[in-house]
Formats: C-alpha cells, structure tokens, sequence
C-alpha cells in the first residue's frame, strides 16, 4: 500500500545492530515469531514486569526504556530474543545520543516556526513549570472531510509552586484562519488570552485553571476548538513540548465521510521523516485511535486517506 512505502523494511542480521533500538526490536520479535503476550510472559519467568503497552511502544517508536526497571527488561529481551549480550543496550545509548543533537535541531526550527512567534508574545509561556501526566485528544471529522472540532481533556503535575496556567498551541490546516476559531473553555478553566498569527494558520491561547498549584499538585481541564475554515483534512498530529506519561488520540469520522485507510505515525521531532507505526481499523463507530505512554518529545499523529 502506498502509504507505508517510506516504513522502515526489515532487514538481514548484520545490519541489525547499526538501526535504530526500536527497529532492532520489532524485527527480533518477528524473527522469533512471538506475540508481545508470550514476550510478556517469558520476561514474567525471569521476574522482570512489563505491561503489554510499554513493549508495544518500544517497537514502535512512541517511547524508550529509560528507567533501571526498565533497561533490566531490556537485558532480559537481549537472552529471550536469541540477540547478543548488551545489542539492544548499545542500540539505545546511541538514540540517547542522536535524541539529543534532534532536541538541539528542533529548538533551533522552533525559534522561527510561526508557533514559536506566538509563544513569544505571551510573557512566561515558555516556562516549564508542569508536566502531562495525560492528554487526551478527540478530533471530529464532518460529513464534509473537515476535521473541524478538537475536544482535549488534559491532566498536568506542577513542578513549582505558583502555576496557574497552561499555554496551547494550534497549527490548522494551511486553508486556516486564525481569527475565525472558536475556544470554548469545558471545565476547570477560564480562557486567558488567545493570540492570532498574522499570516500563518496558528494561534496560542491560555487556560488559565480555577485553582493556582503548589509543586507536585495535579489538574484536570477541558477545552474545545472549532475551525470551521480547516477545509478538507487528511490528518492530525501532535507535537510534545513536554513530556507525556500517556497519550491517547481519538478520530471519529461522519457515517457519510469514511476514510479509505488510516495509519498512526510518529516523527522524533518536526525535521525527522515520518515513520507510519501501524495501519488502523475503522471501528463500528466510525473511529481509530493510538495510545502511547512515556512520550518524552517529537510528533505523535494519524493520516487517512479519501476514497
């Protein structure tokens, strides 16, 4: 199909040490033809506990074994998988090194990206004074293929006492007109000020919480956005400015505006090709979805495509 052309292929052994970790271990799972069920259960054997959505997202990119617990879990693979002693160990470090020269890019493209313009003209948006602890997006795709509602229920942690505050961003579509969206505040919030860009298909804009936080204190609120100029719409992704300890996207689609295929992707930042993670199925409700957990930067997204 065409949309997975550019998806990293499988490739022989001797190159399996030199791709990136995850690629590395979704082609020794396959190789061994194991389910991520029996991976659980023969890490399960050797005490070491890993539920079924970490393994999922470490092959597919969405996030990395960082904790002790976790990088045991990843020698452990290293015996289950037949791979030699400290592969996928090396693998990882060198991620670690590339995710840090990404981050020093993707600084450098935000600084003149129109978001970022935005993000200037609002004193203290750059601050990073929370942490998601989950986000949740469901995007609305009308009988005219637009994806013109977004309904975001988020959960933040403070890091320091005092915030009161968080900052969104929006890039439409490029047929995108600022000034003609519409924010509605949900629950536990109040909209703070919204900022327009002059020319390009962006704005930023606060909700500003019922209840200033102290450090370590967490907050749950609810916003929706219309665009009823986002024109015909072919996909919905999200960029991290902070870390996330759960993300889930949600696309639901008009009885009358059903797409030919979907896919989940990913980008470890906003210069990085598109990796597609998997084809989705259309429910009986008309919606696909992803999950991830433990995002620490870059683009999570799904595209569709029109009969």
């Amino acid at each position: 199909m065409t949309q997975f052309e550019n998806a990293k292929k499988p490739f022989g052994s001797p190159r399996l040490w030199t791709e990136p970790f995850d690629v590395a271990l979704k082609t020794a799972i396959r190789r061994q033809g194991l389910t991520l069920e029996r991976l659980r259960s023969h890490l399960a054997r050797r005490g070491v506990q890993v539920g079924l959505s970490s393994l999922s997202n470490w092959q597919n990119g969405h996030s990395r074994p960082e904790a002790a617990a976790s990088l045991r879990a990843v020698r452990a693979l290293e015996d289950i998988l037949t791979l030699p002693p400290g592969s996928l160990l090396r693998l990882l470090a060198a991620t670690d090194a590339d995710s840090r020269s990404r981050q020093a890019r993707r600084a450098a493209i935000a600084d003149v990206a129109p978001v970022a313009e935005l993000l200037d003209a609002v004193p203290g948006s750059r601050a990073r004074d929370l942490e998601l602890v989950c986000v949740q997006h469901k995007v609305t795709v009308d009988a005219c293929r637009r994806a013109t509602s977004l309904w975001t229920r988020s959960t933040v942690r403070a890091l320091r006492d005092g915030v009161s505050r968080y900052v969104a961003r929006y890039y439409g579509n490029p047929s995108c007109v600022p000034a003609r969206v519409r924010l509605r505040q949900l629950g536990n919030c109040r909209l703070g000020r919204c900022v327009p860009h002059p020319t390009a298909p962006a704005l930023v804009y606060e909700l500003v919480f019922d209840h200033v936080l102290q450090a370590g204190e967490t907050w749950i609120f609810e916003s929706h956005l219309v665009d009823p100029t986002a024109g015909v719409s072919t996909e919905f992704a999200h960029g991290f400015r902070y870390p996330a300890e759960q993300y889930l996207l949600e696309v639901r689609f008009h009885q009358n505006a059903q797409p030919a295929v979907c896919y989940s992707f990913a980008q470890w930042d906003l210069d990085d090709e598109r990796h597609p993670t998997g084809e989705l199925t259309l429910s009986a409700h008309n919606t696909v979805h992803l999950v991830a957990s433990g995002v620490s930067s870059g683009v999570l997204g799904i595209k569709w495509e029109w009969p």
